[in-house]
This record gives structure tokens, sequence and C-alpha cells, in this order.
């Protein structure tokens, strides 16, 4: 007997059409019910990977809520059935957009709604195997953890991806800047279109234009045929501009119209073209200390956008380093099966300042892999050359005096900073006496009036 797929089912009543019979003797039918009916979506889905939901049995309040319903339901593809009425209206068409990879109009036939329902459990079964031969990046994971930092950049995004507006993406190399563009757009109105990504870096300045906009035939001496650009390629999905601080002050110059106008021309051609694209740049440097220092130009940085977001280095979320160790090593096939980092191997990757964030971490937990043997592994196997007197160190600057410290020296100095250097107003901003701000300075090593200045001159 075939078994029967998951599907789940979201109706304010549980679904009961002419067709049913046919269509329930493939699938095990999870009902779920919409927003004021109880539950949470969290708790349905299981090994469905597609979903349907009813839009004929929803009223105003219901469909008001149901973004925040799906959202939390683990459903890779949805499906909606909904009246031919009710494509007139703009906020179910948006709804569809957003979520659907597919819909169907009512009545429900069973050949044909079994037959949208297939393709797609075959689709999310050739992806989730291409997933699993994929080798592990840290991309995949670089989002997650529970630190105050990186659950702030998560709720960002997810504000960000429910809009239009083009977002710049800060953060130092091996952050996952890239992760977090991905992130925008697989949970954006765009999901199913296209994502093409620009290495500004690797973009030769003679070939920008040819790049980015494509050209016609005959254009040049080679073109013989007419071939879009990648801005085109990215009508009606995103465009990803890595490393946009990358670009020099002439291919600026170049994305400018597009940028302020949405419209393109190709190479040989002098017909533009408008294409629908949503914008999202990273870069590692701030864009405004170039437009200061004229690196970067004005017009173009202020046509990025205004939404920007942060993403913090990994020694400022030292405490999502177990849970991401945890998921690089699972995730990385070894002989030796699951292994397990050592105490003193926690200890040291809590210590290190990993200049190169994330993918230092890969790189490092790959190599104790390779080289490691047993069931654990140490701090050498990493390529951290340890002693007990070393790692003794690292585990007193993990102690809840060093974290104290820390807090005291970083709170004295943006007192210091908001009151312009002036002690009394600092101590008050503290709420502690002048007396009491002077000593912890003296115990923190913390520079004040003529020193401060003297070392700031040096």
């Amino acid at each position: 007997m075939k078994e029967k797929r998951p599907l789940v089912w979201l109706s304010a009543v549980y679904p009961a059409f002419s067709a049913s019979e046919p269509l329930l003797r493939d699938w095990q039918l999870i009902h779920a019910f919409p927003p004021g009916k109880g539950g949470r979506g969290e708790s349905i889905g299981g090994m469905a990977r597609i979903g349907v939901f009813d839009l004929t049995s929803l009223n105003g309040d219901q469909l008001a809520c149901l973004p925040e319903w799906l959202d939390t339901i683990p459903v890779q593809h949805w499906v909606a059935t909904l009246g031919h009425h009710q494509l007139q209206s703009p906020e179910v068409c948006g709804l569809i957009n957003r979520y659907c990879t597919d819909y169907h109009t009512v009545p429900l036939q069973a050949d044909r709604l079994n037959a949208i329902l297939g393709h797609l459990w075959g689709m999310s079964e050739l992806q989730a195997r291409a997933r699993t031969t994929k080798p592990a990046c840290y991309h995949d994971f670089a989002l997650e953890g529970e630190s105050v930092a990186i659950r702030h950049v998560r709720e960002l995004l997810q504000k960000f991806a429910r809009t239009e507006e083009s977002v710049l993406i800060y953060g130092e190399n091996g952050t996952g800047k890239e992760a977090a563009a991905r992130f925008i757009h697989n949970n954006s109105p765009r999901k199913n279109k296209p994502l093409i990504a620009v290495n500004c870096a690797a973009l030769p300045r003679s070939l920008t234009q040819n790049e980015l906009f494509g050209h016609e035939k005959g254009a040049f001496t080679h073109a013989m045929s007419a071939q879009k650009g990648r801005i085109e390629a990215a009508n009606g999905g995103t465009l990803l501009l890595i490393g946009v601080d990358e670009l020099c002050s002439e291919q600026q110059s170049a994305i400018l119209r597009f940028l302020q106008e949405g419209l393109i021309e190709r190479l040989g051609s002098n017909h533009p073209i408008s294409v629908d694209t949503r914008l999202i740049a990273t870069s590692t440097k701030p864009l405004e200390q170039l437009v200061r220092s004229g690196d970067f130009r004005s017009d173009v940085f202020y046509r990025l956008g205004s939404l920007h977001v942060l993403l913090p280095p990994l020694r400022e979320r030292k405490e999502d380093i177990p849970v991401l160790s945890r998921r690089i090593l699972s995730a990385t096939p070894s002989a030796q099966g699951t292994r397990r980092l050592t105490d003193d191997a926690l200890i040291c990757l809590a210590g290190h300042p990993w200049p190169g964030n994330l993918r230092e971490l890969q790189n490092r937990l790959r190599q104790a892999l390779l080289l490691g043997e047993g069931p654990q592994i140490s701090a050498e196997d990493m390529g951290f050359t340890t002693n007990s007197t070393d790692i003794f160190d690292r585990s007193q600057e993990l102690s809840l005096d060093a974290f104290r410290s820390r807090a005291d020296r970083q709170a004295i100095s943006v007192s210091l900073a908001l009151a312009h250097n002036n002690v009394s107003a600092a101590a008050r901003l503290l709420n502690i006496s002048r007396v009491s701000l002077y000593r912890l300075m003296d115990k923190h090593h913390v520079p004040h009036g003529a020193s401060a200045r003297a070392q700031k001159d040096n």
C-alpha cells in the first residue's frame, strides 16, 4: 500500500467538497485552524513540506491575521484555494504572491489539485536532496543562535523582508552578510523569483555595463546575439550587490540611473528598459565614512536605501559559539562519526578574538575533523597552541569578575564621551559620586582629563 504523504490544510472548516475522497487517498491531511481558532503553527507540519490554505473559508479579520499565522507553520510550498471574485482583491493577490507557489480556484478538482501538490512534493524532495549533498557552509546557519545581538538582527531582517525597500547590510568578512541577504529574499514576496548575485570586487571596470545591463546583437565585434545583463535577469526578483564598497567611482556612476529610476539600457541600444528589481547590497566598510572621505558617491549611497543592518562579529556573540560549533560538526561528514569538543577546546573557542569570524570557526573545525583522532576534538586539533597556563588565562577571561570589569570600563567610557570628558557630568549620568567615578577610572586604567587628551594627541 502506498504510504500517504502529509499535507497541511489551513481552513476555518474541515475540507468538505465532492472531490475530497480521491484527494484524501494520496494524502494524510493535517488540519490547521486559522488565527482565533486556537493552537500555534509551530506544532503543525512535522514532515509536511506542502500545504493548502482555503481563502474561501476565511473572514476579513482572519485574512488580516493570516500572514502572521503562515509565518509560524513550517511548510515549504503553499497552494491557495479561492473563488474567482477574490482574484479582484489586491490584498488577496499580494498574499498569494508572497506565500504561494501556485493557486487553484473553486470548484476544486481533485485531479488538478493532486497534480499541483504532487509536483510541489517532488520539487521539495529534490531540494532536500540537493541540500544534503551540498558541502556544509557557515552561511547555512550564520543567523542561528540566541545571543541578544543575533536575535536583534533576525528581527530586523524579518521586518525588512516584508517591504520592497532596498537594504544595505554591513559586517566584517565572514559574518554572514550573504546569508542575511538570502534570508530577506527567501522571506519576501519575491521568494519565488530569481536572486541574482553580483560580486562587485570581481567586476571588471571595462565590462561593468555589459555585465550589468547586457547588450544588443552587433553592439561589438563578438556580439552575435542579444544578451540580458545581470540586472535584467533579476527582473521581478532581487539583485544582490556583494561588496558594493568595492565599486570604483566610474562603476558607481554607471548604476546611478538604475538606482534612481529603475531603468537600464543595453549596450548598442538607446531604448530604456524598465526593470522591477529589489536591491540588496553588502559592504564591509561603513559607506558613510567613505562618502565623507570622497571614496564613495553620496548620490549612490543615498539611493541604496535607508534600511541598514549591521551583522555582529563573532567576538560579540560568543555565547552562540557552542551552538554554531555543533551545527558545523554535525553538518560535516567525519570518518569517526559524531565528535564533540572538550572543555578545554570550548574555553579556547570562547577566548579567541576570531578575526575571521564564522569562516574562521568553520575552517578550524574542519581542520580538527581531518587531523584529529578519537571521539573528542581538542584545542590542539583546531590549531590552538595551548598549555595549562594559557587555558587558565582564557578561563579567567570568562569569569564573572572579568565580565563585570569589561562592563564597568564600557560604562565609564560611554558616560565620559557623552559628557565630553566632564567627570562631574559623567558621574551624574552613572548616578554615582565624583569620587567613586575617579576611583573606578583609576582601577580600570581609564584615562581622563589632560591625560586622555595627551593620549589622543599622541
